[in-house]
């Protein structure tokens, strides 16, 4: 059984830091690409970053240059290192574990297998 868990979300000032974390079990980082997506009410979840099981990465154009991604295949944890924040940043964050198809470059959220929760981040100016 998977199980995919995000932590470290928290309400910030603009221009602001946070790292968001993603460990989960029944899967290994080594195995699966994993990513992380993000919901701001009425809008639809879009994708941030993401890193392949060779570490490849790949992050949003709204994003680049203020988050990127890493993982530390022993904790078996994937995180999200989000500088700069803006308030158009607030979103609930989600991590995604195991694509179904396509590449970390060509998937949307409809690609990947498992999900968590979501952590809040809220970012006010």
């Amino acid at each position: 059984q998977v199980q995919v868990v995000e932590s470290g979300g928290a309400s910030v000032q603009a221009g602001g830091s946070l790292r968001l974390s993603c460990t989960g079990s029944g899967y290994t980082t080594t195995e699966y690409s994993m990513a992380w997506f993000r919901q701001a009410p009425g809008k639809e979840r879009e994708g941030v970053a993401a890193i392949s099981r060779g570490e490849e990465t790949t992050v949003a154009d709204s994003v680049k240059g203020r988050f990127t991604i890493s993982k530390d295949n022993a904790k078996n944890t994937v995180y999200l290192h989000m500088n700069s924040l803006k308030p158009e940043d607030t979103a609930i964050y989600y991590c995604a574990a195991g694509l179904r198809r396509g590449t970390i470059f060509t998937a949307t959220w409809r690609d990947y297998f498992y999900w968590g929760q979501g952590t809040q981040v809220t970012v006010s100016s």
